[in-house]
């Protein structure tokens, strides 16, 4: 068990019981709160018991994409993490290559349309000015 375990646990606990994986849910809870360092806890627990399966790629893109977006979050004059962030979802986007439009009720299209723009934003400056803001971050949601 891990040192994180018990705060992942708290994330998901009301995620517990129901059709999808509670670690897989909390990644889109915490993300859809701004989380996302969050989001890419919950969801490395379920990553690493299934980085060689046959959802390892789809899990990691969904770390890095999260990943991104702390980048964002945590960009500062001193540090840029700008182009980092960019990499970061260029990474995801090739990890989501070899999966169906929609896999795990995630239409990956509408990741892919949410990496474009983001990718465009942050080029769009030539990589001088964070997009991002609490009132712009991106939204996931898995089909009922």
């Amino acid at each position: 068990m891990s040192h994180k375990s018990p705060k992942i646990a708290a994330l998901i606990a009301d995620l517990q019981g129901r059709d999808l994986d509670a670690h897989y849910l909390g990644y889109f809870a915490c993300f859809n709160r701004g989380q996302f360092y969050e989001a890419h806890d919950v969801l490395e627990e379920l990553w690493l018991a299934d980085r060689h399966g046959p959802n390892g790629n789809f899990y990691k893109g969904l770390i890095q994409f999260a990943g991104a977006f702390v980048h964002l979050q945590k960009d500062c004059p001193k540090y840029p993490r700008l182009r980092p962030a960019a990499a970061l979802l260029t990474l995801a986007e090739d990890n989501f290559r070899v999966y169906p439009p929609v896999h795990e009720r995630l239409d990956l299209g509408l990741v892919r349309a949410l990496i474009n723009d983001w990718r465009a934003r942050l080029a769009s400056t030539d990589f001088t000015r964070n997009p991002l803001t609490p009132d712009n971050a991106p939204k996931l949601a898995v089909a009922g």
